[in-house]
């Protein structure tokens, strides 16, 4: 039972994906290439680093979590008008995130690399959140909701609780509930003065 729910996760968050990549594709959303192939890169280490470590299906989102940023990064080369343009500071965000799996590379010690991937996934969030703080329009919501219902669903997969089975799926419940938040900030806000006028 526990399996097929990390399973039902791992779908709805391909099929959040899909929703993206749809907007990405029309050029309504546009995605930061720098976070997002360093999103797919570091969710990949994590996984890596979780199984030689001995965690099994527990691991199935954050695997996800890498996949999904695969398929978005792809998808942002096949309509010009469909990604952000890079500035100085998406580089040095995406330079730090490199050096922090670089530093993973060289631990070889499991949790270490699970803690780099974590920090590498982070800074390369940066430069989506800056993007998404000015302008929430450009990002689609559907692909961190259904994010953080795979997450959910790989906790009911973690069996000894060993900090390297379930540390990079909070991080990412954290990381997904931020960005959400910046999406939907000026709505949430614009209800809140409506309210108390």
């Amino acid at each position: 039972m526990i399996l097929y729910a990390v399973f039902l996760g791992a779908i709805v968050q391909f099929f959040g994906g899909v929703a993206y990549i749809k907007d990405t594709l029309k050029g309504q959303t546009k995605p930061n290439r720098v976070t997002w192939f360093l999103w797919m890169v570091a969710p990949y280490i994590g996984t890596a680093a979780a199984i030689s470590d001995g965690v099994t299906w527990a691991i199935l989102p954050v695997f996800m979590a890498g996949f999904v940023p695969m398929l978005v990064f792809l998808a942002s080369f096949m309509n010009k008008n469909a990604y952000w343009k890079l500035g100085m500071f998406d580089y040095v965000c995406g330079a730090s995130s490199v050096l922090a799996l670089v530093l993973w590379a060289l631990t070889q010690q499991p949790l270490v690399g699970i803690i780099f991937a974590i920090i590498a996934d982070g800074l390369a969030a940066l430069p989506t959140l800056v993007k998404t703080w000015k302008f929430p329009e450009t990002e689609t919501a559907a692909v961190y909701i259904a994010s953080l219902f795979s997450v959910g669903t790989g906790f009911l997969a973690v069996q000894a609780w060993a900090t390297s089975e379930y540390i990079f799926s909070l991080y990412l419940l954290f990381i997904n509930c931020v960005i959400i938040f910046t999406i939907y900030r000026k709505k949430i806000m614009s209800r809140i003065v409506h309210t108390n006028d």
